[in-house]
């Protein structure tokens, strides 16, 4: 069996190698490359029974060489992205594995590579995944807002957004309210605040409210096409408008 190991840090093959032996009875070998230059080289003049890769090589991603050169083997990617990332991945012919990653994340991994090459369901690697896994690349980089300060009568306090449930308008300022029921005052407009927040998080669901996917409870239909949002914190429920109902559904699946 012939291995290609796509990855710029040397602890990080090494430790893939490790498991890679103590896993297969077989005989392995494996090819090495820490840049899309040399790993392209080996590709051209190889042939592999499947690739582990990182994503972030020396000189850029790996996507951009796969989108170069028709890779047949399956591809199992290990990285330390979020797992935002991953749901970009939407063929069953690629595994991942997350990075810290511990010898029974990898050894699924290998098993899920085993099992689709067995049974003939692999599917290779195409231009259309390939761009939509650079999207989500590009987004999971882009920078949103981790904090608001909260200036209060004893001083300045400092709100995590991974702890806001919902965000409602109050005039020219809007109340942030907490996983835990408590209310912050932020200066800013709603507006100001959603272009902000990271839109695989938050969700404007009308024109006065922000809420946050990470503490929603529950969901049922109202009338009118319309949602009651029950979420960790508040005391009522909230309502999408009939407006945005449909784009909310679409949002709760990705």
């Amino acid at each position: 069996m012939k291995i290609l190991i796509l990855e710029d840090e040397i602890p990080a093959h090494q430790k893939l190698v490790n498991y890679l032996t103590e896993y297969f009875t077989e005989e392995i070998t494996h090819d090495w490359a820490r840049s899309i230059k040399d790993g392209k080289l080996l590709l051209q003049e190889n042939s592999y029974d499947f690739i582990l890769s990182d994503i972030q090589l020396l000189d850029g991603i790996s996507f951009d060489l796969f989108d170069d050169i028709v890779v047949d083997a399956p591809i199992i990617f290990c990285s330390a992205h979020d797992n935002y990332l991953f749901k970009a991945f939407n063929t069953n012919g690629i595994a991942y594995i997350l990075k810290p990653y511990s010898k029974a994340d990898f050894n699924k991994a290998i098993e899920k590579y085993q099992s689709l090459f067995n049974k003939g369901s692999y599917n290779s690697l195409n231009h259309q995944t390939l761009t939509n896994l650079k999207s989500a690349l590009q987004q999971e980089n882009t920078v949103y807002k981790k904090r608001f300060v909260i200036k209060k009568a004893k001083g300045i306090q400092l709100l995590n957004v991974t702890e806001i449930s919902l965000i409602t308008a109050s005039g020219d300022f809007c109340i942030a309210t907490d996983s835990k029921g408590k209310k912050h005052t932020i200066s800013q407009n709603l507006s100001g605040i959603f272009q902000q927040l990271n839109p695989n998080k938050f969700f404007k669901i009308n024109r006065s409210e922000i809420i946050s996917i990470d503490f929603i409870i529950n969901i049922e239909s109202h009338f009118k096409n319309r949602l009651l949002i029950t979420s960790s914190g508040l005391k009522e429920k909230v309502m999408t408008s009939t407006s945005t109902t449909s784009e909310f559904r679409k949002w709760l699946e990705n």
